[in-house]
């Protein structure tokens, strides 16, 4: 047995270096970087040594009292290049984590700690978007440089809630510090926890996704497809004269604009103008003339995106698309949706043991004795285990492997009774 143990660890050492050296040569530095900031410490700590699989197994190797799992709410977070122009989505990138002290019954923590979070390698904004030039014309507040519209910043403390800990609309661009030229999608964070003594209980690192990958500029560059007479020289110039010319606005004389001042955006908090389409709907009608039925040539049009490939978790591996959860854009686009409150549900291809609780987005949904879905499967759009190595290593941190947290012994000392499961007997016990 501690043979196969170590040659576990010496392969989870090979794949890491193996990944490094490709990303190199393929002149991808920076995902090399931020792969080796989330497994280093890992293989360092001889984690992935522990066994495989599902249920009980042996405690993971470095699992001291206190465990934290952190996420990223939605799994992608877009954001515009700039804002000069207009506006569509800000800077906003969510994280979210729950501490639990370890035992044979393993409890929520959420007061005597404090949570603190950083972006590794990414300590600014300011320099990589112009959001802080315009913030106050788009969204009529003032802000101070690198923080966000909810008041946090690239690192600090995580506010306490009822049965977790969040950051909410931290201003993370797809830019590196050591590469701000690069797009690195795929930005790491480092959660840590102290007690009221300033001891540091637990730690885990995990991805904070964000891209500026919105490719407008494939039908609106000048003499586009979509604007064949209109040649402004900057692609959101050339849409708002186009917005111009067909719906008689005169946005370009009023620039930035904020679309979701005009079409409601439940995402921004936005109500829109009464008699107007939302945004989702006004964005996804006006272009379903383009929907070809791929996620190549439909949705990576406009969301991130061939580079970024937002989706990339098992049910992508698994040969699922876009589509096969929201439907073609004429879907998207119907008057009865409520964008960003009607989303797709587990329960829709999953049995009712592996389903949200009613009237609960994923994002929102706890199971197995308060904890929430995304601790364990990750976020929407990049359910464990993902193609992205960085995806994978909080996974393969607690506990060995990569795929869904489903090592009993990554909270609890003991190993339950069969059945006592998230989706068993016990689900949401």
């Amino acid at each position: 047995m501690k043979i196969f143990s170590k040659s576990k660890y010496l392969l989870l050492q090979v794949f890491v270096i193996s990944i490094f050296i490709v990303c190199c040569i393929t002149g991808t530095e920076v995902r090399a970087k931020n792969i080796l900031f989330l497994t280093l410490p890992t293989i360092l700590a001889g984690h992935g040594q522990s066994g495989g699989g599902t249920g009980g197994g042996t405690t993971p190797p470095g699992n001291g009292d206190y465990e934290v799992i952190a996420w990223n709410d939605l799994g992608m977070h877009c954001i515009d290049e700039s804002f000069e122009d207009f506006g569509l989505l800000p800077p906003f990138n969510t994280l979210v984590a729950q501490v639990i002290k370890r035992g044979k019954n393993p409890k929520i923590v959420t007061s005597g700690v404090s949570v603190t979070y950083r972006i590794l390698d990414n300590t600014r904004s300011d320099t990589k978007t112009n959001f802080w030039d315009y913030a106050g014309q788009l969204f009529g507040v003032s802000l101070k440089s690198n923080i966000g519209l909810a008041g946090f910043g690239l690192q600090g403390t995580m506010r306490a809630e009822p049965d977790s800990f969040i950051a909410e609309g931290i201003p993370l661009t797809p830019h590196s510090d050591s590469s701000p030229n690069v797009l690195s999608p795929y930005q790491i964070a480092e959660i840590k926890v102290f007690d009221l003594q300033g001891r540091e209980l637990a730690s885990t690192r995990t991805v904070a996704p964000v891209s500026t990958e919105i490719r407008c500029d494939n039908c609106h560059g000048d003499g586009g497809m979509a604007n064949p007479g209109i040649a402004t020289g900057v692609v959101k110039q050339n849409i708002l004269t186009l917005h111009d010319q067909e719906e008689g606005t005169s946005l370009m004389a009023n620039r930035p604009i904020l679309c979701a001042n005009c079409h409601a955006s439940a995402a921004l908090n936005k109500p829109g103008k009464s008699g107007l389409p939302s945004l989702s709907k006004a964005m996804h009608g006006k272009h379903k003339k383009i929907d070809d039925g791929t996620m190549a040539g439909t949705c990576y049009r406009c969301h991130p995106g061939t580079q970024t490939k937002c989706l990339r978790g098992i049910m992508f591996q698994k040969g699922q698309s876009c589509q096969n959860c929201h439907g073609n854009l004429k879907d998207l686009a119907n008057s009865g949706r409520r964008p960003w409150i009607d989303e797709p549900r587990c329960g829709q291809c999953h049995d009712s043991a592996h389903s949200e609780p009613a009237n609960t987005l994923y994002r929102f949904s706890r199971g197995h004795h308060g904890v929430f879905c995304q601790a364990c499967h990750g976020s929407q759009h990049a359910i464990y285990p993902t193609v992205n190595p960085e995806d994978n290593a909080q996974s393969i941190r607690l506990q060995g492997h990569s795929g869904t947290i489903d090592t009993c012994r990554v909270c609890h000392t003991n190993d339950p009774n069969p059945g006592e499961g998230p989706h068993g007997g016990g689900n949401g016990g």
